[in-house]
């Protein structure tokens, strides 16, 4: 009877704690981390996390870490994962020139061309320094059109506002195989007491480009301005922008980044404003034509080529500062080298593919889209992209892939993280938030010496308003003091 006793209670106590553990929703997780989650009632499977030592072959910490989430701009170590791995560090974008007509007396008679490759780093300086190049070879006038093809790209144009409706938002930009300054306008505020006027001037200024400033100046405080500062574009080719609203008088000066023309309207607008900058002059129009339709052959040489920094120094901007276009352009770029030309994102989602066979990865649930995270359709597993970084760790490109990301506390979109604190430079991680979204991914160096491969994706109801942060902070300050 005795025994029957023991064997039945043995029985009830290992049920309990069978289904102990089946609710247990944070399994062993830190007890910071099951405090924030718990205190915003966040649900188990809503949250998945993956971390682990680069020298072990287990997790140190595994939740749901097979489950598929939106990544937001954690997917960008990928991409950049990607390309590191496809076109190697040095690869660069060209971009080249050629001529139309003959050059007299520093005249070109004719047309000038550009055809673009996708450089996703072609920012106004290296414009520039393309013009010096040019008037270099003799030309000082261009008697003809600027001709833009960007054709390399196809099938990427489309409504920027089409993710969220903000159509003028620098972050919305789409890709373009001639894109220049990431088609971006820098709006400058500035309130003149003296007349009791708001300066409103943009850098850089493209020559198609008026700007109407409607704006008033206003006594009192500066807080929240920008909900008082509206943006319109007016006109057949929509290249009047409209400044209206109420500025306060005594606010500072402030930038505000916009795109407000489309890539080949900005690309010639500010081509022509440094072309004129420097006493040059362009006689016609913008042409927007592939150099196929005007009887070129394929190999001709260009008249002028340049080419990008390396990829190596690019991955930087795209991961520290989370540059989407610039994601995007490297995207496409990997499905034209693999699948040739023009590059479009079905090539580029193939080639993903067809690159993480080869690196004897499999990820059933991935869902890259345009390789940006600025989607609503974008998937992966904190499992999945856990398995990216320790993939990465293994190549002999780690340290330009770990450079790429931002230092907590020092720099990109962690400057103002875990600042003045012993994590402090000792974590390389990319953050990534859309609304209800909030995600980061990268590496922890511990207290310990080692390192480890650190995933926590989050998609709730305001992730990215408080909790998501919280809860990530919980888990890389416990991983760091491993």
């Amino acid at each position: 009877m005795r025994r029957i006793a023991l064997v039945c209670l043995w029985l009830v106590s290992s049920t309990l704690c069978v289904n102990a553990m089946a609710q247990e929703p944070w399994p062993g997780a830190p007890d910071e981390l099951r405090r924030v989650l718990d205190g915003y009632n966040v649900k188990p499977g809503d949250v998945g996390i993956f971390v682990q030592a680069l020298d072990e072959s287990e997790p140190l910490l595994d939740i749901n870490s097979s489950a598929a989430f939106n990544p937001a701009s954690t997917i960008k170590l990928l991409t950049t994962w990607l390309a590191l791995t496809e076109l190697g560090p040095e690869w660069t974008w060209p971009t080249d020139v050629y001529v139309d007509g003959e050059i007299v007396r520093g005249v070109l008679r004719g047309d000038l061309i550009i055809k673009g490759y996708g450089d996703p780093y072609l920012i106004t300086e290296r414009l520039w320094s393309l013009q010096r190049q040019l008037r270099l070879r003799g030309i000082r006038k261009i008697a003809g059109d600027l001709v833009i093809d960007n054709s390399y790209f196809s099938g990427e144009a489309g409504d920027p506002a089409a993710f969220d409706g903000e159509g003028l938002r620098a972050y919305n930009v789409l890709p373009d195989a001639f894109l220049v300054n990431f088609q971006a306008l820098s709006l400058y505020f500035e309130p003149d007491p003296a007349r009791n006027r708001i300066r409103v001037s943009a850098d850089p200024m493209p020559a198609n480009l008026t700007i109407d400033n409607r704006l008033r100046a206003q006594p009192g405080r500066c807080g929240g301005f920008r909900n008082g500062v509206r943006l319109e574009l007016e006109g057949n080719s929509r290249n009047k922008l409209i400044v209206s609203g109420n500025y306060g008088i005594d606010c500072e000066r402030y930038v505000l980044t916009r795109s407000v023309l489309r890539a080949p309207t900005y690309a010639y607008g500010v081509f022509r404003s440094l072309w004129e900058e420097s006493d040059g002059e362009l006689g016609g129009t913008l042409r927007v034509q592939p150099t196929a339709l005007l009887g070129r052959a394929d190999d001709e040489e260009p008249f002028l080529r340049i080419e990008s920094p390396p990829l190596s120094d690019l991955i930087r901007y795209i991961n520290k500062f989370s540059n989407n276009v610039m994601s995007r352009h490297m995207f496409l770029s990997l499905g034209a080298d693999v699948f040739g030309e023009p590059a479009n994102r079905d090539k580029a989602r193939r080639a993903t593919q067809l690159i993480l066979r080869q690196q004897q990865l499999n990820f059933p649930e991935l869902r890259i889209d345009n390789g940006s995270g600025l989607s609503r359709d974008a998937r992966i597993s904190a499992g999945s992209l856990g398995e990216v970084l320790r993939a990465a760790s293994f190549s002999p490109w780690w340290a330009e892939y770990t450079a790429s990301m931002s230092l907590a506390g020092l720099d990109g979109t962690l400057r103002k993280r875990f600042r003045d604190e012993a994590a402090t430079g000792r974590m390389h991680l990319k953050t990534g938030r859309l609304s209800d979204v909030y995600a980061t991914a990268g590496y922890v160096h511990a207290l310990s010496g080692k390192d480890y491969a650190v995933v926590i994706l989050q998609n709730y109801k305001d992730a990215n308003r408080g909790p998501g942060e919280e809860a990530q902070a919980a888990l890389l300050r416990w991983v760091y003091e491993q």
